[in-house]
């Protein structure tokens, strides 16, 4: 591994690691999902052939982001059980709260993306981080990475064009450029949001103090929260990589190479977030539902508690998804 990617890159750990995924890592993820959720579920969205087909020589999976530890990890321990796949995936190195996290992180093939910098160095920073993702495609190696930075706290989940902007930095048409990563976006549904509560608390106190941020002791507790809450009936969707509808668009469309890269980057992200809403599994809560809502809105604790905003946002949250899954699938709308 070239020096230029040390301080970011995930350890070579090779057997080691398949015998702990096997004799440790995956039998904890086994029994946490029988005891955490109701079913944990890997399915497909459309051609199942043509999706591993896809997958078959390493894909980038992007995924909408529920969770903080349990997206990647679950994803992990599916593609190993189904393709023998091992992502390699990145994580914001916010998360890096304690040295023996950051050392069991990068164990278990988790890259840092880095976050928080001034601007030159973010520049700097997205340059290094491309060229590892680069590298490690050259290889054949499959990535895991969410589609936004943090965690979408509405679930209305819409790709950031930076994402994309950061993957892509350097020499090159964009479009192939994005094709080259081979981008297989997958859908996550919770049926129950374990972190619920808290990102609606996060809502109003980022409203009522624009200036206000999580600290890391808030990372860790999200991330406990995440692993112990129970999440229900839990399905993975994988789809189809994106690289046949970017031919086709282009075909329809070859002004679009023309376009500044703002735009041709949000044409990207128009069919990631299509695959994404239109692998959403739609739960039909019964009439136990406002119950459910009003236990989690009694589990805020903050100041000058706003019940009827923050009734609203767990709400929206349970909605957003089929919003977004009804629109993907009304021809024409995007």
């Amino acid at each position: 591994m070239k020096d230029e990617f040390k301080d970011i890159r995930a350890y070579r750990t090779g057997w080691i690691l398949w015998l702990t995924d096997f004799l440790i890592v995956f039998p904890i993820l086994q029994i946490w999902a029988w005891k955490r959720t109701k079913s944990l579920k890997l399915d497909y969205l459309g051609d199942r052939k043509q999706i591993e087909k896809d997958i078959k020589h390493g894909a980038f999976f992007m995924t909408n982001h529920r969770d903080i530890i349990m997206d990647a990890a679950w994803l992990s321990y599916l593609l190993r059980i189904h393709y023998f796949i091992r992502p390699y995936m990145g994580v914001g190195d916010n998360l890096f709260a304690k040295p023996w996290i950051e050392f069991l992180m990068k164990y278990f093939r988790c890259f840092a993306v880095k976050r928080g910098a001034a601007l030159h160095a973010q520049l700097e920073n997205a340059k290094q981080l491309s060229a590892y993702i680069r590298h490690l495609r050259s290889r054949g190696k499959s990535i895991w990475l969410a589609q936004r930075e943090g965690r979408a706290k509405d679930s209305n989940d819409l790709t950031q064009a930076s994402v994309l902007h950061m993957l892509t930095i350097g020499e090159g048409d964009l479009y192939e450029n994005v094709k080259a990563l081979n981008i297989c976006p997958v859908s996550i549904t919770y049926e129950f949001d374990p972190c619920d509560y808290l990102k609606a608390a996060e809502m109003q106190l980022k409203r009522d103090n624009p200036k206000w941020r999580k600290t890391k002791r808030d990372d860790v507790i999200s991330m406990q929260t995440g692993i112990e809450g129970y999440k229900g009936r839990v399905v993975y969707r994988l789809t189809p990589s994106i690289n046949p509808e970017i031919d086709a668009m282009l075909a329809a469309h070859p002004e679009y190479r023309e376009q500044p890269s703002h735009d041709q980057l949000q044409h990207i992200c128009d069919i990631i977030d299509r695959h994404i809403h239109q692998g959403y599994e739609i739960y039909e809560h019964g009439t136990d539902f406002d119950t459910y809502i009003e236990s989690r809105l009694a589990k805020i604790d903050i100041p000058n508690k706003d019940e009827t905003f923050l009734r609203e946002k767990l709400y929206e949250m349970y909605n957003n998804p089929r919003i977004n899954y009804e629109k993907s699938n009304i021809p024409g709308i995007v």
